[in-house]
């Protein structure tokens, strides 16, 4: 976009202003580079303030009302140089300079500016929508962090229990396999209640020997011998050698039925589990 001609000639006022308010204002103040850093300063505040208006940057008064009020107290001080220097000529012209420059550049200014622009309460509008989209672009961020964190703490608290629960299951497995073995350990290392059986004495006959009569032959006792109940085994030590043998309760009912038919069936179910128990209780004795 090509400046306007008003922008050159508004331009050529600012140096001359600055040129003359730097020398009237270091002369005003008779304290040399100091003098002139009073007048640099005024140039340089001067000069930014028209950046500001142009951009119109902050309220729509607040940049023009500062510019005219620095021109003014530049005009003033060229005002007091000239009548300090006892000259009209410098009381007029100095602070003509700076009053002109600075109209001319409210027209330049004015002429820069794009007509299609935005005016600022538009811009001001655009950008609290975006202050707004932002605004709630960051409040999702820090929900969903904040969500995020509570999941993992949920998550990490679950994991801490499960392994809680596990090594609670390892615990119990290796205990109940201890037991095991120590149970196994002590049925090797224990007796064997059973008594042995005794095996029927075979005669060796050759044919040398001659048969033996029947006579010879020891004879068995009759089931209806008086002494058959003191000789056969009682029901409570067929319960104790049986459960040595076999596992379960039925089995060795069954066995000792087998030794013992005239015995009652429940009855010797009650020795067996009986037996069965104090078995028990002697391994718990001795693990």
């Amino acid at each position: 976009m090509a400046r306007p001609r008003v922008f050159y000639g508004a331009a050529t006022l600012a140096g001359l202003s600055l040129i003359w308010s730097g020398y009237a204002i270091t002369d005003l103040m008779e304290s040399g580079p100091f003098g002139l850093s009073v007048a640099v300063a005024g140039d340089i505040g001067w000069l930014t303030v028209l950046w500001a208006e142009y951009k119109r940057i902050g309220p729509r008064w607040a940049a023009p009302l500062a510019g005219w009020a620095i021109a003014l107290g530049v005009a003033l001080l060229l005002v007091l140089h000239g009548v300090r220097a006892d000259s009209t000529a410098q009381a007029i012209a100095g602070p003509f300079v700076v009053l002109v420059g600075k109209i001319v550049w409210s027209f330049a200014l004015a002429a820069l500016r794009d007509p299609a622009a935005l005016t600022s309460e538009q811009e001001a509008e655009i950008h609290q929508v975006m202050r707004d989209s932002e605004h709630a672009a960051r409040l999702h961020d820090a929900r969903r962090e904040q969500e995020q964190r509570r999941a993992d703490a949920t998550i990490e608290r679950i994991q801490q229990q499960a392994r809680i629960t596990l090594a609670r299951d390892r615990a119990d497995f290796d205990i109940t396999l201890e037991r095991l073995e120590m149970r196994a350990e002590i049925e090797r290392c224990s007796p064997i209640a059973l008594a042995p059986i005794a095996q029927p004495e075979q005669i060796a006959i050759s044919p040398s020997t001659p048969p033996i009569a029947p006579s010879a032959l020891p004879t068995e006792h009759a089931p209806t011998s008086p002494n058959t109940d003191r000789e056969q085994p009682s029901i409570a030590d067929l319960a104790r050698e049986q459960i040595a043998n076999t596992v379960k309760n039925t089995d060795a009912v069954d066995a000792i039925l087998a030794a013992r038919p005239d015995a009652d069936r429940q009855s010797v179910a009650a020795a067996v589990r009986r037996a069965r128990r104090n078995a028990d209780g002697m391994k718990g004795g001795y693990g």
